[in-house]
């Protein structure tokens, strides 16, 4: 008789909890979110010596500099209360530079510092206190000094953008150039000073008002004579409708950029002795972007390895990829667990890029420039991995829009695999309408996107016409058009997963911030009969007010997305698209919230809104965060962001949600719910 056997435990997967979507426990925890984050940017090699930047929510959003040794210790250079930070353009970037264990980063008072490069000593003021802000730093190869861009405002009235001048300047190590002395001026906005390794020339980039650096940009040579001074400077690429930027010299000093003639952000370079002797040649000709909008400073999509090739990140289908462009132009695709790069720095044969993954958040690594291995991990986003059962996968969908056109979007469902819905019951869908609006949706792991998933809640992020990645006649595709095309697109991406059988009809709402946040209010506004929710994130609700307060950088980038102001055809285009003259259309609740601190888009946009909603009757709940910006980095605001928004969703959309978060009051939503559907129908006039 066979005896017996103990059989190995089976673990079974656990039987999912029936709860309404929204509804369900997630452990992606609020606190979690809003305290335990870490940004990371702009990554550096100093020999054997890697630096980032390091953004702690939990300490108000604070921006460090810290350095990773080769005997693997991390140590801060900057600690608090010392706050590094560029406010050129107001978004800053290239905020420090390292060579040689010299460091300077800018601090938080526009001044720049010299940073003590084992963290002992706190940072000392190298520049003197003043109208002026640095950004995009570069040490000079062979004299002791900076290079930097500098912008100066009035101290009288430091806002007004028809008195601040952006410039080039060189500032001696030694201190006695002070504020620095002028190098290039006289044009609207200089970026990306550049010096060849020999430190015989510099490479620079200018533009002028009413265009972006993404639609027209120069770049710009000139010899560096003995004494320092600049030779004759000449144009050597760009020019009207051609967007150049990431300007760089390989080792053997010839002068790379990246430049969107060929509709596509492609890589270009010099051939010839000196560098830049005859046309341009582009290296690897793609239907990819190298590059991609010059917002801030700083930016690195590229780097030259020892043997002759180039590393560099492609962005094409909604995703980055690092790739190898060897010297005869072959282009290999590297295999990376990572799927947005924030980052890219190389040194000889190593490569350091700050990166994430569908599953991963942001990542500073070591990687393989010759089989894309990470070879180590110097920092994390994050402390913890997430369980993969509540991280959603991107489904990239196309989709018709208005006009014949076809936009697209990431749909990440649902995703939570201790809890299933009621049969029959479809979820609430959050539309999201990034910034900029020349931003792009990203693959990459979001817990800001989870944190409404694993709850239940499905998200569509909408790279609407007028989103990067894709080439420039869809990034153009929003000139003249903004506020119609994006409303379309966003509209359409709602609807197309309405007809698939994904999402809830009556339960679809738009969310975003900046430009995705005026998107919003559009959406609510000029197309009422579609969404039944709206959350908006320092959204612009009008137009001419941003236009007559805005600042230097972003004074005439309105004209492009829709009409020269100073003309009354223009102003009616303005009015026309500005949500706040057509409130009383709106059908939806709103949810504001706004920074108090915020120079791109004035708290006074959130009176105006208040105003407009007021009278109307429709629900609305306006928070207002002290010692916030244009985006919230403090721990407590982003906790009271996250609370707020859920419990106006549950308010809203008629769910429970599982977190205990405080209660909120939506002043007249019962009363505004109960009134019948025709008495908020929409008025005549606005947008067509």
């Amino acid at each position: 008789m066979a005896q017996d056997r103990d059989e190995p435990a089976v673990d079974e997967p656990p039987v999912p909890t029936v709860a309404p979507y929204g509804s369900w426990a997630s452990p992606i925890a609020i606190e979690t979110l809003a305290s335990s984050s870490r940004s990371l940017s702009e990554a550096g090699v100093d020999g054997t010596d890697v630096y980032w930047l390091e953004g702690r929510s939990a300490e108000g959003g604070r921006r460090t500099v810290v350095r990773r040794g080769l005997d693997g210790a991390t140590r801060e250079l900057t600690p608090a209360p010392f706050y590094v930070r560029s406010r050129v353009h107001e978004y800053g970037g290239g905020a420090y530079a390292v060579d040689g264990r010299r460091v300077f980063a800018s601090g938080a008072d526009n001044r720049l510092y010299r940073v003590d490069p084992d963290g002992h000593e706190p940072p000392e003021p190298f520049t003197p206190e003043g109208p002026w802000r640095y950004a995009d730093l570069r040490f000079d190869p062979i004299r002791d000094r900076l290079y930097a861009v500098r912008e100066t405002h009035d101290l009288e009235r430091p806002l007004d953008p028809l008195l601040v001048r952006n410039e080039l300047v060189a500032l001696d190590l030694d201190g006695s150039s002070g504020a620095g002395s002028v190098l290039v001026a006289g044009v609207d906005f200089v970026a990306a000073p550049r010096p060849a390794p020999d430190g015989s020339g510099l490479a620079w980039l200018e533009w002028d008002h009413p265009d972006m650096p993404w639609d027209s940009v120069r770049l710009r040579l000139a010899d560096v004579r003995e004494d320092g001074i600049l030779g004759n400077a000449r144009t050597v690429a760009g020019g009207p409708g051609i967007s150049i930027v990431q300007p760089s010299w390989s080792p053997s000093g010839v002068l790379h950029f990246v430049s969107d003639e060929t509709d596509w952000w492609n890589l270009y370079a010099f051939d010839g002795p000196r560098g830049t002797d005859g046309p341009a040649r582009n290296l690897a000709p793609m239907d990819a972007e190298l590059g991609d909008p010059a917002w801030t400073f700083g930016r690195a999509t590229y780097g030259f390895l020892d043997d002759g090739a180039i590393l560099a990140v492609a962005r094409a289908g909604g995703r980055d990829r690092y790739i190898v462009i060897e010297p005869d132009g072959a282009v290999t695709t590297l295999a990376t667990p990572f799927s947005e790069v924030e980052s890219l720095h190389v040194s000889g044969d190593e490569a350091v890029t700050i990166a994430a993954g569908p599953a991963t958040s942001a990542l500073a690594v070591r990687l393989d420039p010759a089989s894309g291995a990470v070879r180590g991990v110097l920092a994390r986003a994050r402390d913890h991995d997430l369980d993969p059962d509540v991280l959603p996968v991107a489904e990239a969908i196309t989709f018709p829009t208005g006009g014949g056109s076809t936009a697209r979007a990431l749909y990440f469902p649902p995703t939570n695999a201790r809890f299933r819905a009621p049969d029959g019951q479809l979820p609430p869908l959050i539309v999201e309408s990034h910034g900029g609006p020349t931003s792009a949706a990203a693959s990459s792991l979001s817990l800001d996107r989870a944190f409404f998933t694993s709850r239940g809640i499905a998200v569509v992020d909408v790279d609407y016409r007028g989103s990067s990645g894709y080439g420039r006649p869809y990034r153009d595709a929003l000139r003249g058009q903004w506020g119609i095309a994006d409303v379309e697109d966003c509209v359409a991406a709602a609807q197309y997963l309405v007809a698939r059988g994904d999402v809830d009809p009556e339960r679809l709402a738009i969310r975003g911030g900046s430009a995705g946040g005026y998107t919003t209010l559009a959406a609510l506004a000029f197309k009422p009969e579609v969404f039944a929710a709206g959350l908006s994130h320092f959204g612009i609700a009008d137009l001419e007010l941003i236009h007559k307060d805005g600042h230097k950088f972003e004074s005439r980038y309105d004209e492009g997305l829709l009409a020269p102001y100073d003309t009354d055809d223009g102003r009616r285009i303005f009015q026309e698209r500005s949500p706040i003259h057509f409130f009383d259309r709106v059908r939806a609740p709103l949810l504001i919230l706004q920074g108090l601190d915020d120079r791109v888009v004035p708290p006074s946009q959130v009176d105006a809104m208040e105003a407009a909603l007021a009278p109307r009757g429709i629900p609305y709940v306006a928070l207002r965060f002290e010692g916030e910006g244009h985006g919230f980095r403090r721990a407590e605001t982003r906790r009271a962001a996250y609370e707020a928004e859920l419990a106006f969703l549950g308010r809203v959309f008629a769910f429970e949600p599982a977190d205990d978060v405080p209660s909120l009051q939506i002043p007249g939503l019962d009363a505004f719910r109960a009134a019948p559907r025709t008495s908020r129908s929409p008025a005549s006039g606005g947008i067509r």
